[in-house]
């Protein structure tokens, strides 16, 4: 991601040493916030999902997935606030220390965060009443829609020549990853919690998991294909991170959801499997950025 300039009357000469550390915290904490919170979003989608089919039961098994996604959503947000170099990155496109009014795309994360409070609000033993189900259903397409928008406004801001809108096409990879990484850590949770009889711990979700493992693996690595016939060197010289990163994000997770399939070991399957994924994730971000120049998240 491009570094984030100083302020116009901030003096060069004696800000040398500052910019180069906003300019390193940027580079690292960019990718990682995006990663954060494409799950977040991912976690809230299955979770309101779940809640129009009346699931999952329990107040607790609610408010806890719910206050998760909040962390892994609202992280780059607190990040950006912080004073000091820390705030030296945008929160999708808006710095809360410099800019009075919120971009689309923050606002739009922001709306988000409405049916999130509506769900904490009516969150009941069984979640059957009808309000629940509608917040749950409004969760979910508001998740899908800020993940959709942020996509797109973070090509327009940082690809030079921007795409033309007719060029933009659904972000298919950005929305498997959300609901691969954000099952992921509904998984963790839930097994955490030890909520049993909860449609996150059965046979048939942890299929769904495997199942977005191969498709989302098999999609970003037709994407790095494609870059590599563009870029072959760069791609060629990031070829052995490119392997640890895939190990940590599919093969680590997937190895995990068998293990929990076969052996029955789900506490600590699922307390592998989700911080491998993001961790390799955001490795395998800061390479792609590494062969763009430029930070992309998809």
């Amino acid at each position: 991601m491009p570094p984030i300039s100083s302020s116009p009357d901030a003096a060069p000469a004696n800000d040398a040493n500052g910019s180069q550390a906003a300019r390193a915290v940027t580079h690292v904490a960019a990718p990682f916030w995006r990663v954060l919170a494409t799950s977040g979003y991912g976690l809230w989608a299955w979770l309101g999902m779940a809640l129009v089919l009346g699931r999952p039961d329990g107040r607790s098994g609610t408010l806890v997935p719910l206050a998760a996604g909040l962390v892994l959503a609202g992280f780059g947000l607190v990040l950006a606030c912080l004073p000091g170099r820390g705030a030296a990155h945008d929160w999708y496109g808006w710095q809360p220390y410099r800019d009075s009014r919120p971009t689309r795309a923050a606002l739009l994360a922001f709306v988000t965060y409405l049916p999130m409070l509506a769900v904490a609000g009516l969150a009941r033993g069984d979640n059957d009443f009808w309000a629940t189900r509608l917040a749950g259903a409004a969760l979910a397409l508001c998740s899908l829609a800020s993940l959709a928008y942020n996509h797109y406004d973070h090509r327009r801001r940082w690809l030079r020549p921007a795409p033309p809108p007719s060029s933009q096409q659904f972000p298919l990879r950005r929305v498997l990853f959300a609901g691969y990484a954000g099952g992921l850590c509904l998984w963790a949770i839930t097994v955490a919690q030890g909520q049993q009889g909860s449609p996150f711990l059965g046979m048939p979700w942890l299929a769904i998991l495997l199942g977005l493992a191969v498709v989302t693996w098999v999609t970003e690595a037709g994407a790095w294909r494609s870059l590599g016939r563009r870029r072959p060197a760069r791609t060629a010289a990031l070829r052995s991170a490119r392997w640890v990163s895939t190990l940590l994000v599919y093969a680590v997770p997937a190895l995990a959801i068998m293990l929990a399939m076969w052996i029955h070991t789900p506490l600590l399957a699922a307390a592998v499997a989700a911080p491998s994924c993001l961790l390799g994730r955001w490795l395998e971000q800061r390479q792609f950025a590494a062969v763009r120049r430029n930070d992309i998240i998809r």
